[in-house]
């Protein structure tokens, strides 16, 4: 067995458990470039319940991360995941078939209490060599970012075809496809093999984990980026719609151009900071690029001027999709040997904590300030992150 690269067993397992993240984050975040555009069509919709809406999903995936996590290590790893899929299932049939907005916030909730990924984390961990973990972590973390960015571009595509209660119904058959996997692609305990019954593994506490210097300001980044990515889709389609006169259906034909003319310049980055080992001095360099995408947001916003949003938004995933892609690979390396699962959990659990209190504090001052204020206030956000980002760098 070559320590050097994945077996044919690990590989099969790192492609069927990333898989089944991939199905789940497709369904759960297909709705966020469309979701403010429908508000109309819920009964009690507010710019505030809409944001909630929106971000529910972070604060319930973040409360649930280590009970999820800690029944899987009592009752196994399967187990835990159909579970979570299933609940996933039932609270995107109850989004789908609401027509109030309280009901579509039971919904994302239950969508994000069904959360696998400290489930999916740990069964790496299982299965994988030591050698061999920080490449299929990285393996993963790719996965995640992909179906993120991939559920960016399919999201206005399919509203147009399926509308907003479609785009429910078609992540509960997302959920379902993921359960198949699980059962028939995902490894059970009897086929792990002892690759890593010999391994000695380094003894780190929670608490200093959680409270490392180095790890907070990862923590703190992914928490921020997901803030302001909520924040976007609640102020941007609306404000965007307002300005151009463009059709809701006809809103994939702004967001996946942007998204694809972002990726050259985001690979470009990693490319050249990865064969020069300067991911960190490319982390600052993306906070200030979304830094300047708020304010050109916020100024098209105020001005009214369509270029300054395609612009600004542009600017905005150039950023954010070098963060998603940096921060988990920087975070798995920093972790303690002994400690990779607990540090991927917390970071989790910080990414959807944000996505949570970007959605709720952009409604409520999208009540007050409308789309201008949202992007003010998330530039804050991202110059309080940089600040924090550069003092530690020094």
């Amino acid at each position: 067995m070559s320590e050097h690269k994945l077996t044919t067993f690990e590989l099969k397992s790192v492609a069927a458990l990333s898989s089944v993240l991939v199905l789940r984050m497709l369904g759960l975040f297909m709705i966020l470039p469309v979701f403010a555009l429908h508000a109309g069509e819920f009964s009690h919709s507010t710019p505030f319940l809409i944001g909630v809406a929106l971000g529910i999903y972070g604060l319930t995936q973040a409360l649930f991360q280590v009970p999820f996590g800690a029944a899987s290590d009592r009752w196994g790893r399967k187990p835990l995941m159909l579970l979570g899929l299933l609940i996933f299932a039932a609270g995107s049939v109850i989004a789908a078939e609401s027509s109030s907005i309280y009901g579509v916030i039971v919904g994302r909730a239950l969508q994000g209490a069904g959360t696998i990924a400290a489930v999916v984390l740990a069964m790496v961990g299982d299965l994988i060599r030591e050698s061999q973990r920080p490449k299929s972590m990285a393996i993963v973390g790719a996965s995640i970012g992909s179906a993120f960015t991939l559920s960016l571009m399919l999201g206005p595509v399919l509203d147009h075809w399926l509308g907003i209660q479609g785009l429910f119904w078609l992540a509960f058959g997302l959920a379902v496809a993921g359960m198949m996997l699980v059962l028939i692609a995902v490894p059970g305990t009897d086929k792990v093999s002892s690759i890593n019954l010999n391994e000695s593994s380094e003894r780190v506490s929670a608490f200093s984990v959680i409270f490392d210097r180095r790890l907070l300001l990862l923590y703190s980044g992914t928490l921020s980026i997901h803030a302001v990515m909520t924040a976007l889709f609640l102020a941007f389609p609306v404000k965007f719609i307002e300005i151009s006169g463009f059709n809701r259906n006809d809103m994939w034909e702004v967001f996946v151009p942007v998204l694809l003319a972002s990726f050259l310049v985001m690979f470009g980055f990693i490319r050249y900071s990865t064969r020069k080992k300067r991911t960190r001095g490319l982390m600052l360099l993306a906070g200030l690029i979304l830094l300047a995408a708020e304010i050109v947001l916020s100024t098209g916003s105020a001005g009214g001027s369509m270029i300054s949003l395609v612009f600004g938004l542009w600017l905005f995933f150039v950023g954010f999709n070098t963060l998603e892609a940096l921060l988990p690979s920087i975070t798995v390396s920093e972790a303690p040997e002994g400690a990779r699962g607990t540090v991927m959990g917390a970071f989790s659990a910080c990414t959807f904590i944000g996505a949570f209190l970007g959605g709720i504090i952009a409604g409520a001052i999208y009540t007050r300030y409308e789309s201008t204020g949202v992007f003010l206030f998330s530039g804050i956000v991202i110059l309080i992150w940089i600040a924090i980002a550069a003092v530690s760098r020094r």
